[in-house]
């Protein structure tokens, strides 16, 4: 290769890695002021409407009715729904915050009642209860451990 050449290939690639190393830097720049994605919502519409009828109160209605749907409902009787209730009651009851109300302890231990007794899918019990899927999955948890260390000595396991 003549100088010529090799000269105008330095420039070349000069100019080449100028310009990655100034597309670097903008890419930086870029992410550094990149600004988080605000939320569309803070719950989805459906479950905004527990203000108006949710869990407590269809526990309530089942609950007045004479003809054995609350024992269809939870697979047991309301005496001994109020006994377990007063058993893991302190441990599964949260506290309302300013941005929303915690939900009731007779509805976190009606949804894990109807996840045991039916094997229904959390997604079909936030549907039914009005919240939100993960919230099913972390109420049948907390439930589920208040039950055993609750009940642990009062059930015999052969």
């Amino acid at each position: 290769m003549d100088k010529r050449k090799k000269i105008a290939a330095l420039e070349a690639f000069l100019l080449l890695n100028k310009t990655y190393i100034e597309l670097v830097e903008i890419k930086k720049e870029q992410e550094e002021k990149k600004i988080p994605k605000k939320r569309r919502w803070w719950m989805v519409s459906y479950n905004k409407s527990r203000a108006r009828y949710d869990g407590s109160d269809m526990l309530a209605d089942l609950r007045m009715e004479p003809s054995g749907k609350f024992e269809n409902f939870c697979r047991m009787s309301s005496t001994d729904f109020e006994y377990l209730l007063g058993k893991v009651g302190p441990y599964i009851s949260r506290q309302d915050t300013v941005l929303r109300k915690c939900i009731p302890t007779q509805e976190r231990l009606a949804m894990t009642l109807r996840f045991l007794a039916t094997g229904d899918s959390f997604k079909s019990l936030s549907y039914l209860f009005k919240v939100s899927t993960q919230t099913v999955s972390r109420c049948v948890h907390e439930t589920c451990s208040a039950l055993i260390d609750e009940l642990r000595y009062e059930i015999k396991v052969l």
